[in-house]
């Protein structure tokens, strides 16, 4: 039998409004949406979870409700550039979005710092 999971609450949406707003320095639309979840690893039973969405600056973001006060994460750029935490399911909703937030500006700084040293190499190899 699928479990019904609660909807994203007006506190949750505020934490995650907020904790956007103060990362970007800006307002940043959120989608609802809906995912399908195969939440027991020993089950092939997929569950239908609430999940916000949204994107900046080219990255994808979600936040899966697999429970109450209990949440999934991950961002992606394309199908075969999906990131996550390395947690598998988060207690505390604003852990959860600091956390796919820091780790997503972790990959950007690294990607960066990649394309730097790329683009230096490649000047001393055309001299």
């Amino acid at each position: 039998m699928t479990q019904t999971i609660p909807d994203f609450n007006k506190n949750e949406l505020w934490i995650i409004n907020s904790t956007l707003e103060e990362r970007y320095g800006e307002k940043v639309e959120i989608e609802f949406a809906d995912s399908e979840m195969r939440l027991n690893p020993h089950s092939t039973e997929m569950t239908p979870c609430p999940t916000l969405f949204w994107t900046y600056n080219d990255a994808s973001f979600v936040i899966v409700k697999v429970a109450e006060s209990r949440y999934r994460t991950q961002f992606f750029y394309r199908v075969h550039q999906q990131y996550g935490t390395g947690i598998e399911e988060y207690d505390d909703l604003t852990d959860c979005v600091v956390s796919i937030l820091q780790v997503q500006a972790d990959f950007m700084a690294k990607k960066a710092e990649a394309e730097e040293k790329a683009a230096e190499k490649a000047k001393t190899t055309n001299k």
